[in-house]
């Protein structure tokens, strides 16, 4: 018998895909988001042959407010009430502020800000009820660099989780940030980043990034920052010097869009 029930928005590849096999092997049946609806098919099987538990499929476009109320009508459900949330859908944008498509902006926003705000705000009245739950929102550590508008999505994302995670300090309602840096999944080529010039000590694995997220998590942590080069980096961005802090933002992005070695 389920432990309970995880919702996992992202949940067909990386980090999302990670925390999926994570939380089935730990016992907790499952409710997959994404776009994808093939692709949540053929994981909602792997799943359920491997583990042995329950995994239903719920496609939904979160740039689309009708599908974000489909997710937020879930998440309110008593019947099989979610006790763990992974806010995990994202997608970065290659250009610059100035001359990107503001339908992309947009999206960005929705995607990073908008529909992880909904849909916390939908499940955290049952978890208090229950008082018990883990909401688990996947931020970066490009949340404290001048990184565009997926660097401020990011910062508003960990900020909420400080705010909410302090808000319910006297409950079991546990709610984290999980800030990784350059984490080995389909996020950079989705978004055509030139990645190619990033030395390898820098990746990171996306199981070990989601096995020390919940570690976090369960020890009511607001913040985890997998490894140890960029829990040093994240300590120089997050209390350097801010005229230091964005140039290094804005050669990260550079580097990004036009590195010869990709």
């Amino acid at each position: 018998m389920a432990i309970g029930t995880a919702l996992v928005t992202g949940a067909t590849s990386g980090i999302g895909e990670a925390f999926t096999r994570l939380l089935a092997d730990k016992g907790y049946d499952l409710i997959l988001v994404a776009r994808d609806e093939p692709r949540l098919q053929d994981r909602a099987a792997s799943l359920t042959t491997k583990y042995g538990i329950k995994a239903e499929v719920l496609r939904a476009d979160l740039t689309i407010f009708a599908d974000c109320e489909k997710v937020e009508a879930r998440l309110r459900s008593e019947v099989n009430p979610i006790s763990v949330l992974i806010n995990n859908a994202g997608f970065g944008i290659n250009k610059a502020f100035t001359v990107s498509g503001i339908e992309a902006e947009t999206e960005l926003l929705d995607v990073l800000v908008r529909a992880p705000m909904r849909l916390m705000h939908a499940v955290l009245p049952g978890m208090k009820k229950r008082n018990s739950g883990t909401i688990i929102n996947v931020s970066s550590v490009a949340g404290w660099i001048a990184g565009g508008t997926y660097s401020a999505a990011k910062s508003y994302l960990t900020v909420l989780t400080e705010s909410v995670h302090t808000e319910l300090t006297d409950t079991n309602v546990r709610v984290s940030a999980l800030c990784p840096g350059f984490t080995r999944t389909e996020f950079h080529e989705r978004g055509r980043m030139k990645m190619g010039g990033l030395p390898k000590f820098m990746w990171l694995d996306s199981d070990r990034v989601v096995t020390d997220s919940w570690k976090a998590a369960q020890s009511g942590k607001v913040l985890a920052i997998p490894g140890s080069q960029y829990k040093l980096l994240s300590f120089i961005t997050r209390f350097g010097p801010r005229p230091l802090i964005r140039k290094m933002g804005m050669k990260v992005r550079l580097k990004q869009r036009h590195s010869p070695n990709s």
